[in-house]
């Protein structure tokens, strides 16, 4: 089945800016959202990374004090990206049963669960707050947009890491063709800038180690990256039947046409560096949207910039591309944003969406001498899309060995 699902809202806060159109304009200005971090516990645990892509906008800044003490900070960026999205879709009337929450993070409330347990070790029991769990749960961002927008049809969550949030919004189409509802929120977020979280990932040597230079410190595709940089935010999108978003005049920004997900069954951290199960979503992206590899003219690459990880995307996509995949513009905005881990996909899909409204594949920054291992068709400068018809793919692979891509087309 090949039907359409319309994209009529987007939202999205992160290292870039608090709305959609700030992190759009940010992107494509180049501008790096990655900075030393000024907080006590840097010092205090002596940590080995000392910067990260924390949000421009901070969720206390946004939310009413009362509302944001009741909720995690990954759920917080949850409700203000979705707030966002549905404002931006003309908040769409439709029944309660008929709306549904697809959402997902990779790690949850970490902040809360620590937190509680500090409060445990010196204070004691009777101080845990009693609203603990419910902030710590890993579906809390979606059981509070389900509260918060009247969702009733479902509210479903994805834990699949790196991938999760590309893989709501795989969910999101799937559950929309299914007929299960009209109009779905989908997306992700994430709040993991945590000392435990810094110090697991640089002892893993995941992360960048450019503590004199943070701004620069993610590059992807770059001969000389050292790995990724931590980041946060969230982003949503409002998805709907084609026949329910004309039905009501609504705007579209662009299509979901298909999406794909698979297992590596390799490593739990590292992928497959024969990219097998990567390029299989792929191909099921391409197959579910009823187009082929050659009709693709943008990808926003998962490219965390890992030693590793780059080039085995690359040779993934040079299953499904061949040569072509030399020729595709692909946009690698991790290097803005750091990696939001659980919620980056959801961001990447929404600045895939804009790149097909406004023909132009954001920049990668960064870049100082490209590896020969990782020849994407990488640009320090937008890349023009060109005319015509306009397919792009996105992509997201975690660890445990998920990978999620998801396929869209232009609304024109």
């Amino acid at each position: 089945m090949t039907s359409r699902i319309a994209v009529t809202g987007i939202g999205a806060t992160s290292a870039l800016g608090g709305t959609a159109p700030e992190n759009w304009s940010n992107l494509l200005a180049g501008v790096s959202g990655t900075h030393t971090l000024e907080h006590e516990w840097v010092q205090t645990y002596q940590l080995p990374v000392t910067f990260a892509a924390e949000a421009s906008v901070r969720p206390e800044e946004v939310l009413p004090r009362h509302e944001a003490k009741r909720l995690d900070p990954s759920t917080q960026f949850a409700l203000i990206a979705a707030r966002e999205a549905w404002a931006d879709a003309g908040e769409p009337e439709v029944e309660p049963e008929r709306l549904g929450i697809d959402w997902a993070t990779g790690i949850g409330g970490v902040w809360t669960l620590l937190d509680a347990w500090d409060t445990l070790r010196e204070k004691g029991p009777r101080r845990v707050m009693p609203l603990t769990v419910p902030m710590l749960m890993p579906n809390a961002g979606a059981g509070n947009l389900s509260l918060q927008f009247g969702a009733k049809a479902f509210a479903r969550t994805v834990v699949s890491a790196c991938a999760s949030s590309t893989e709501s919004l795989v969910n999101a189409c799937e559950h929309l063709r299914d007929g299960l509802a009209d109009v779905v929120i989908a997306g992700g977020a994430e709040s993991a800038i945590h000392p435990i979280t810094v110090a697991s990932f640089a002892s893993a040597q995941a992360l960048s180690r450019r503590n004199d230079d943070p701004e620069h410190a993610s590059r992807p595709g770059s001969v000389d990256r050292d790995g990724f940089v931590m980041g946060e935010g969230g982003a949503a999108l409002v998805l709907e039947t084609e026949e329910h978003a004309k039905a009501r005049g609504a705007k579209i920004y662009a299509y979901v046409v298909g999406g794909g997900v698979t297992a590596d069954s390799h490593h739990i951290t590292g992928n497959d560096p024969e990219g097998l199960g990567a390029a299989r979503a792929v191909e099921l992206a391409l197959a579910s949207a009823g187009i082929s590899a050659d009709q693709v003219t943008h990808i926003n690459a998962h490219a965390t910039s890992t030693p590793v990880g780059d080039p085995n995307e690359y040779v993934a996509l040079k299953r499904v591309f061949g040569e072509r995949i030399d020729e595709i513009p692909v946009s690698a905005t991790k290097a803005s944003t750091g990696h939001l881990l659980g919620g980056t996909g959801a961001l990447e899909a929404v600045y895939t969406v804009l790149a097909l409204r406004d023909r132009v594949a954001p920049p990668t920054i960064n870049m100082t001498e490209q590896d020969p291992e990782v020849p994407f068709k990488l640009s320090g400068e937008p890349q023009p899309l060109g005319d015509g018809p306009l397919h792009a793919i996105s992509n997201s692979f975690g660890f445990g060995g998920h990978n999620a891509v998801v396929a869209f087309a232009s609304a024109d």
